[in-house]
């Protein structure tokens, strides 16, 4: 079983930063990638960004030149560098890691962390 925790969420204003972390632990082969996930209320969980094990990213268009992802691959943890935050990235922000398990990719989710910008 690997084991998946969020934190560095918060309250901050517009034009803010955060810094979020995603550990996983436990029963890991190989990591293939880590993602970033946010939900807002009412909304569809959409994906922020993604790093590979080789630490190729991708960023979604909203987040670009904001929002850094980074990657510890020796600690197994990924973290989202969050800058000028805005008011609509207030969510829910998940890490999903997938990894190789002993037959098949699996995936693992954290138990979500609130991100709230608001003045």
């Amino acid at each position: 079983q690997v084991h998946v925790v969020e934190s560095g969420g918060g309250l901050v204003q517009p034009g803010g930063s955060l810094r979020l972390s995603c550990a996983a632990s436990g029963s890991i082969f190989s990591i293939y990638v880590m993602n970033w996930y946010r939900q807002a209320p009412g909304k569809q969980r959409e994906l922020v960004a993604f790093i590979t094990r080789g630490d190729t990213t991708m960023y979604t268009e909203s987040v670009k030149g904001r929002f850094t992802i980074s990657r510890d691959n020796a600690k197994n943890t990924v973290y989202l560098q969050m800058s000028s935050l805005k008011p609509e990235d207030t969510a829910v922000y998940y890490c999903n890691v997938r990894d190789s398990g002993s037959d098949g990719p699996r995936d693992y989710w954290g138990q979500g962390t609130q991100v709230t910008v608001s003045s």
